[in-house]
């Protein structure tokens, strides 16, 4: 049985014992939410070694990183070092995007060297499989899709992003809409042009009872894909968004009479203003499904800076909502992340997402609250143990400063403590 079928049931499994312990929430409590479909548990059945994580309301506020593979550049090494590094500096899960290479074998080999929840998108394997075929994506038929979808399942991966809203009626739509960027979703147009090619409904969609069954009997989370997220601030909102939210948000109610534990995924690129709408209307239109964004990105015109445009509408969207992260590094729109870029973008979502989940539990209110303590004693051991990236930490203070140094952030401390006690002896 499913999370979603034993909660439902009553019963509190030994994932849910584990995560409750690590929230620092009661195990009812996180039953009672997983039963209602408010928060899933990442653990497919067959990946033992996965060390179970939540996403929902709940629980903290979660970060997932993005690696994987390209056409162009197949380094399997490189990618899984990312994937260290991810989960190192913070992140939660891993998703692989891989689109080159032995697709098989480098999801595996990223699965064992990591003890997170994995992530992928299974349309990639079944477009690049007819490319290495020499054919083109649109050839693909539906049980190339089903195929990639299964193989996927049985490996173990814990969620899988499908663009179950990509139909055949929103592709028409598209049509009479004029946007600026177009679709941005690799996913979602790899099915938008196969629909267009074909005249035929988005097999995910048309079948997606069977996709239930295949999610089922793994316990897979369907992170039900936003293919119409909009990828420059103009389209925030469109009529095409809305209408695949809106798809969404039917298909959730349908995965959860069937077993089905699903998350919703989110946008994209939004203006600052409009985000706290749209992470609401989200959860409205989707019965409090978990929310996934990437980013928000709130600004187009910092290319390299992406980490922070996204870390400052993230932390508006988590504020207001949403559950779970999707980092963005600083190579996003210029090419495929480095380590470093890897390091950078999970620091970035984490700081969004500890923003937040400071005002929800105490513990995490208490790591600020014990780190402005160690400021004002100016004690740097303890600062040190408390930093968020004690690499950083260190590298910037090698030498421990003399009395007169001044910190750019808080001022000259040490003058300040000295003026403090002058005042405090009359």
């Amino acid at each position: 049985m499913t999370q979603l079928e034993e909660a439902k049931r009553g019963v509190i499994t030994e994932e849910m014992k584990f995560i409750a312990e690590r929230e620092g929430i009661s195990p009812e409590k996180l039953r009672r939410s997983v039963a209602k479909g408010h928060t899933v548990i990442f653990r497919n059945v067959r990946h033992d070694w996965v060390r179970p994580v939540a996403v929902g309301n709940v629980v903290r506020v979660k970060v997932n990183a993005n690696i994987g593979t390209s056409r162009d550049i197949v380094d399997v090494r490189a990618e899984i070092e990312k994937a260290k590094v991810a989960v190192k500096y913070g992140a939660d899960t891993i998703m692989d995007l891989s689109t080159g290479g032995d697709l098989d074998s480098i999801r595996k080999a990223i699965m064992h060297a990591v003890d997170v929840p994995i992530g992928t998108v299974p349309i990639y394997q079944a477009a690049e499989e007819m490319l290495a075929k020499g054919k083109a994506i649109i050839e693909m038929s539906e049980d190339d899709m089903w195929r990639a979808v299964e193989r996927h399942f049985r490996d173990g991966v814990d969620y899988t992003t499908i663009h179950v809203g990509v139909t055949k009626e929103v592709v028409e739509k598209m049509k009479r809409t004029k946007r600026i960027v177009g679709m941005v979703s690799r996913g979602g147009t790899f099915l938008a042009a196969w629909i267009l090619h074909w005249g035929e409904e988005n097999p995910f969609y048309r079948d997606y009872n069977y996709l239930l069954e295949l999610a089922r009997e793994y316990d897979v989370v369907l992170s039900l894909g936003d293919g119409l997220r909009p990828g420059g601030l103009p389209d925030a909102g469109d009529e095409l968004q809305m209408a695949e939210l809106y798809t969404l948000g039917r298909l959730v109610k349908k995965a959860r009479e069937a077993g089905v534990q699903t998350m919703v995924e989110g946008p994209g690129h939004v203006p600052i203003d409009q985000i706290p709408a749209q992470v609401k209307l989200a959860k409205v239109a989707t019965d409090n499904a978990p929310f996934y964004v990437l980013g928000p990105i709130v600004t187009d015109i910092f290319p390299g800076y992406d980490h922070i445009t996204a870390a400052i509408g993230g932390a508006i969207a988590a504020l207001n909502g949403a559950d779970f992260l999707c980092y963005v590094t600083p190579a996003e729109h210029l090419g495929l992340p480095t380590v470093e870029h890897v390091r950078e973008g999970v620091i970035a979502a984490r700081i969004a997402a500890h923003a937040v989940n400071l005002t929800r539990f105490e513990a995490d209110f208490r790591k600020d609250y014990l780190m402005s303590v160690a400021r004002g004693r100016l004690d740097w051991a303890k600062q040190f143990e408390l930093s968020g990236d004690r690499e950083m930490f260190v590298e910037i203070r090698k030498e421990r400063p003399t009395k007169t140094e001044a910190c750019s952030m808080c001022g000259d401390l040490c003058a300040i403590k000295l003026i403090q006690e002058m005042l405090r002896k009359g």
